[in-house]
């Protein structure tokens, strides 16, 4: 197995028309629909970093910044960011773009963490991430933070599950 491979190995991008069955009625495109697109992509590329089957461990954080619209294309961006022993961290980050006028702004801001598994459902090792741009280095050195919070949340749901229990 390789051990360290760069954070563009594994970069991935999607683009997608924004239809009128995607749209709520607002005419902006359904909170749920970009976070179907977000996990598909954040799947993508953890599978092209850990080269095998990955599942979905958590959203993180999704920031939704800014509507998108019926007629507008969506851009998809996603990295690796940080790994684990078999966790990957995956950003995300949604582009909308307005064919009219070719404005871009961002739409949607995302941290998913994703797990690599053998056939079997296992965990298995995956490579460490190393970042060769000053954006890549941004996300990478933030990314001991980011586990910090993660681990905080754990052990908070573990003890919300506990205190809930008692009234079971």
């Amino acid at each position: 197995m390789i051990n360290e491979v760069s954070m563009s190995f594994s970069r991935s991008h999607q683009t997608h028309l924004i239809l009128p069955p995607d749209t709520n009625h607002h005419g902006s495109i359904f909170g749920g629909r970009v976070l179907a697109y977000i996990d598909e992509i954040a799947a993508v590329t953890a599978m092209k970093h850990a080269k095998s089957e990955v599942v979905t461990a958590s959203f993180d954080s999704v920031d939704f910044v800014s509507p998108a619209y019926e007629g507008n294309i969506l851009e998809l961006e996603a990295v690796v960011t940080s790994t684990g022993r078999s966790s990957m961290e995956v950003y995300v980050r949604v582009m909308s773009r307005d064919i009219r006028t070719n404005e871009t702004k961002l739409t949607t801001e995302s941290f998913v963490t994703m797990v690599a598994v053998d056939k079997e459902g296992k965990p298995i090792q995956v490579p460490r991430v190393y970042p060769e741009t000053e954006r890549e280095r941004q996300l990478f050195d933030t990314g001991d933070a980011r586990r910090e919070l993660r681990q905080a949340k754990r052990e908070n749901t573990k003890i919300r599950r506990l205190l809930l229990d008692q009234y079971d």
